[in-house]
């Protein structure tokens, strides 16, 4: 439900029609929706304040970037603030296909440069730690946690793939996983012998043990109710948190480590993109930079004149 303080009624529909889009026809995920409505709500609601205007045919490329250097000028960041044009752009160039609009505001709108970091990853040795000398507990919720982690590093899925995640999505003769990521795109990731033996016997203890079980997806709680965002982000933070110091301990590590370790043991830039359900090259290659800083590395340590 589209809510702003100062929107006026066609200013709405026009979100909301555009959400429904993204909705029904894109298959977005809620929290990329959510994502979309707040961008827009928040710049309807400045054009209303300072132009006294959210007619969609008059708003002007000056009006776009007065709203940009308000964000800057508090404190939002150069990603933050491309994640904001990249809305704008996504609902004019949908405005314009629906015929409500014969020209963007965003033509001439340059997105801020922003400091590439390289992605954060947790260790080889640390990951060897976290599933060989790591203890989990004896119980339902032991086994799960492990699952969850195991999945995520063996297959680099993003944590709402994970959650998603239904039984049939798993081909055990084949060794693979079908993972539905952003969009609604399919892929499919081949998996260990190991991995698919863990899951076995994680599907079979489900229906042994526990009371209720959800048939459609894999991994649930102790009550049979699959798992949700803070609860895979509480597990993986907690369990991280015994193997390695680095500052963030979320899913999406585990993401960036699959990556790494892949990248940096040899594997092609494109088969690593296609095994991340990435659209483009360019997402991919930030891992190439870790390559280069592990040879950087061995480098100081072997060489003579280092």
């Amino acid at each position: 439900m589209v809510v702003g303080f100062f929107m006026q009624f066609h200013s709405v529909k026009h979100i909301t029609t555009f959400l429904d889009y993204l909705k029904f026809q894109k298959r977005y995920a809620r929290h990329t929706i959510t994502s979309y409505e707040n961008d827009l709500i928040s710049f309807f609601d400045f054009l209303a304040i300072q132009f006294n205007e959210t007619s969609i045919k008059n708003i002007k490329p000056a009006f776009v970037r007065s709203w940009l250097a308000d964000l800057k000028s508090n404190d939002l960041t150069s990603k933050s603030i491309n994640r904001k044009i990249s809305t704008l752009k996504t609902f004019f160039k949908y405005l314009i296909r629906q015929a409500e609009l014969e020209v963007s505001p965003m033509t001439t709108i340059v997105s801020p440069k922003q400091n590439k970091r390289l992605p954060q990853f947790v260790d080889k040795r640390d990951t060897a730690t976290l599933f060989t000398h790591v203890e989990f507990t004896d119980d339902w919720k032991g086994l799960t946690e492990r699952m969850v982690l195991s999945l995520l590093y063996n297959t680099g899925m993003r944590q709402a793939e994970l959650i998603g995640l239904k039984e049939d999505y798993i081909d055990y003769s084949k060794h693979t996983i079908k993972v539905l990521g952003k969009g609604n795109k399919e892929r499919i990731i081949p998996v260990s012998e190991e991995l698919i033996n863990e899951i076995k016997e994680y599907r079979r203890l489900k229906y042994e043990t526990l009371e209720k079980q959800d048939k459609v997806f894999l991994l649930v709680r102790e009550n049979g109710v699959p798992l949700y965002p803070k609860w895979v982000y509480n597990c993986v933070n907690k369990y991280l948190s015994l193997v390695t110091t680095i500052d963030k301990k979320s899913p999406h590590i585990l993401r960036h480590t699959f990556a790494t370790h892949l990248s940096n043991n040899g594997a092609d830039l494109n088969a690593v993109k296609e095994l991340l359900g990435h659209s483009s090259l360019a997402a991919t290659q930030i891992y190439t930079h870790n390559t280069i800083e592990k040879l950087k590395d061995i480098y100081k340590k072997a060489h003579p004149k280092a």
